[in-house]
């Protein structure tokens, strides 16, 4: 683990998003609301909240931070959704890790609540991706 010890506490902020591909009438069954396992939405924004507070378990070389905020969008298309997750904490490390577990989990939970729609006959997901997980934005601000 790095030593972080002389580093200075401030605001940090970190934003992800990534992407996950569905089948256009997957999408139209979340905006309405009828995924048999529930609120599809929902249950991707708790995911990620709850991988957020829990990544120095998952990544053992994160150190603890204190997660000030958390913050859990969703932008959807016709054929995808776009999940975007915001993280701030006052510390003395960043917290993109945070962000793209959220965005990574969130869309892996997306997946699983709607699998059963997107199988084809063969019990594959040929049109089903997530893609394009990324740090959008990281912001380091010392409180004056």
């Amino acid at each position: 683990m790095i030593d972080i010890s002389e580093k200075d506490t401030i605001l940090r902020i970190a934003t992800a998003s990534g992407e996950i591909i569905l089948r256009k009438e997957t999408v139209k069954r979340i905006k309405s609301k009828k995924i048999e396992k529930g609120d599809a939405l929902t249950i991707a924004k708790v995911a990620a909240i709850n991988a957020v507070k829990k990544v120095p378990d998952l990544i053992p070389f994160c150190h603890l931070v204190p997660i000030t905020n958390i913050e859990v969008d969703f932008e959807i298309g016709s054929s995808t959704i776009t999940v975007t997750c915001t993280v701030k904490s006052i510390a003395k490390t960043g917290v993109e890790m945070e962000a793209l577990t959220g965005v990574s989990i969130a869309l892996l939970n997306l997946w699983d609540v709607v699998k059963m729609y997107e199988k084809d006959e063969k019990g594959q997901y040929p049109s089903t991706v997530i893609y394009d997980i990324k740090v959008e934005k990281k912001i380091k601000e010392l409180n004056d």
